[in-house]
């Protein structure tokens, strides 16, 4: 009877985990960081690049803005060097001054209210509040983590964030077509009046997009030909809008339209057969960190 009372406790102890061997773990295997991906696309009327980027330690997506301008290499040459570059927003070559605002830790580096050939223009003066309150491509910090959104340059910053950066262009692409609360498009009585950026006609286009994981989509468009001309802002958001972008913003484009990856030189436009290198004020850049 002794010994059955003591295989029932035992057992029972067992049955409670009171009593056991030690285990030993399988170490978990390590994830490999993701990775950036390149992709060209031929479409029917344009070849198409797309840079995905993922939001993780391994990369930081980073803006630039020179006094005058500079082509998209001229920005490469920095140190450390980027991986890939794609041109921003918008400005005037007449006098080289922005018409786009670009912000970045707390300071203004370019103000549209200070160019006079926009802010003077009386056929501006009726667009002008619209101007001067655009969508942007905005990174913010919100405790550890890095964040990315596309908003109007009036939109507040989410609480418990601080805005590391802010890239004024337009209009927002998705979630939906902008153009016209943007002050790029007008129409009246159904017959377009103004259209800045010839949103409805093919083009050379440059958009950034935010994925439902966070993560960043570049898309640079280019005209080649007659036969293939590019896209226009409705095709531009129907393929970020396939590529997974759940939002997205036009960047300037036509002749401004240019693709830095991994040392290769992209443009959108080509001028009898040559690229078409414009400068630009101002760019988005990938710069890949060490490990740490």
């Amino acid at each position: 009877m002794r010994l059955i009372g003591w295989s029932i406790s035992m057992s029972l102890v067992m049955g409670l985990g009171l009593c056991s061997a030690p285990s030993q773990l399988s170490p978990q295997p390590q994830q490999p960081p993701p990775t950036m991906q390149y992709q060209k696309q031929e479409l029917s009327q344009a070849t198409v690049h797309v840079l995905r980027i993922p939001n993780h330690p391994r990369y930081t997506v980073r803006l630039d803005v020179v006094d005058g301008l500079q082509t998209v290499v001229d920005f490469a040459q920095g140190t450390p060097k980027p991986v890939a570059v794609i041109n921003g927003g918008y400005f005037d070559p007449a006098n080289q001054l922005t018409t786009s605002y670009i912000r970045r830790g707390g300071q203004t580096l370019a103000d549209p209210t200070q160019n006079s050939r926009l802010v003077d223009n009386p056929d501006l003066k009726v667009y002008l509040p619209k101007i001067l309150n655009r969508s942007e491509f905005r990174q913010y910090q919100c405790g550890a983590k890095t964040t990315y959104a596309i908003s109007l340059y009036s939109q507040p910053i989410p609480p418990d964030c601080t805005l590391n950066y802010a890239l004024g262009a337009g209009p927002q692409l998705l979630p939906q077509l902008t153009s016209q609360a943007e002050g790029f498009t007008d129409s009246v009585d159904g017959q377009v009046i103004r259209d800045a950026i010839g949103s409805r006609q093919p083009n050379a286009r440059s958009a950034v997009g935010i994925t439902g994981k966070g993560d960043v989509i570049w898309v640079m468009v280019e005209q080649q030909s007659a036969t293939k001309p590019g896209l226009s802002l409705p095709e531009l958001a129907d393929f970020m809008e396939q590529q997974g972008a759940v939002s997205a913003l036009n960047l300037d484009g036509g002749s401004s339209s240019s693709l830095i990856y991994q040392d290769q030189v992209i443009t959108g436009k080509s001028l009898q057969g040559e690229p078409l290198l414009r400068p630009v004020k101002s760019v988005l850049m990938v710069l890949e960190n060490a490990p740490k």
